[in-house]
């Protein structure tokens, strides 16, 4: 595939994305600590790729790896050791391929691997990429950036569910004093909830492609992670979400599958029938 035509496809769009982040934030921070890691991260993803594929013979898919990457870069701190940052993008890596279903992950890999990282080595993780600790006015990158992702791969409904419910329950957990609602409607929080749900959020592997399932799925997504939220804070509610929405997708494609097979078993009789 040449440039010009990975430029105008959705993973395409999204590693450009998250390269200009990238740097808008390293320059932001006026550290390159942040760059470090990313090439330990996608580096480490690319290994564990190469070397699963290579003992199982079957062809990788570099983009989405360079870009489980690259997120996780963009939300582990930037002081983060190496040798976590590496583990973190091995766990990432490492679940695209053992938590599958029809080759396709059932978990966003970047989200699992991040997810586990926070109890395993408990890593900080401040969302740096997502510009919650430079101007306020900085978050229009991620309007931007979020705004023609999430076109590119069609999940507007899904992302509007996402952020409307999700707003609507922590305003209204605010009013009440629910934990520290409030709080996450400004920065970081507001950066790390944008950021998530117009980049990892839209997943296409692992989020449904239908509108009605779109909405499901961000409502799901939503009402898990508010919960979850109210009653520990954080931003694990993020993660735990997504893993909601992502089995919901899951058993969904399943579902639709099996009635698929039944469908095609019913019309094979008929014909084994009438061929009698």
């Amino acid at each position: 595939m040449g440039a010009k035509k990975w430029m105008k496809t959705p993973k395409g769009y999204v590693s450009i994305a998250m390269s200009l982040y990238l740097v808008i934030a390293s320059i932001g921070t006026i550290t390159w600590m942040g760059i470090i890691t990313s090439l330990i991260a996608v580096g480490t993803a690319l290994l564990t790729d190469y070397i699963y594929f290579t003992i199982f013979k079957r062809k990788s898919s570099r983009d989405s790896t360079v870009i489980t990457g690259l997120i996780i870069s963009l939300i582990l701190s930037f002081t983060t050791s190496w040798p976590v940052v590496a583990a973190t993008a091995f766990l990432a890596a490492l679940s695209k391929h053992l938590l599958v279903y029809k080759k396709k992950p059932i978990f966003n890999p970047a989200a699992f691997g991040l997810f586990l990282s926070i109890f395993i080595f408990q890593t900080g993780q401040s969302w740096w990429g997502a510009f919650g600790d430079l101007p306020v006015w900085t978050v229009i990158f991620i309007l931007i950036g979020g705004y023609f992702v999430t076109d590119r791969v069609n999940k507007f409904p899904q992302v509007l569910a996402y952020l409307g419910t999700s707003f609507v329950l922590l305003f209204f957990m605010g009013l009440l004093h629910i934990g520290d609602a409030s709080d996450a409607l400004r920065p970081p929080f507001i950066n790390a909830a944008l950021f998530f749900a117009f980049f990892m959020l839209t997943d296409p592997p692992t989020s449904p492609a239908k509108n009605k399932n779109q909405v499901i799925f961000g409502i799901l997504a939503a009402v898990s992670g508010t919960i979850v939220y109210g009653l520990f804070g954080g931003l694990t509610y993020l993660y735990i979400g997504a893993f909601i929405g992502n089995l919901y997708s899951y058993l969904n494609k399943k579902s639709t599958s099996a009635k698929s097979a039944a469908k095609m078993q019913r019309v094979n009789s008929r014909h084994r029938v009438l061929g009698k």
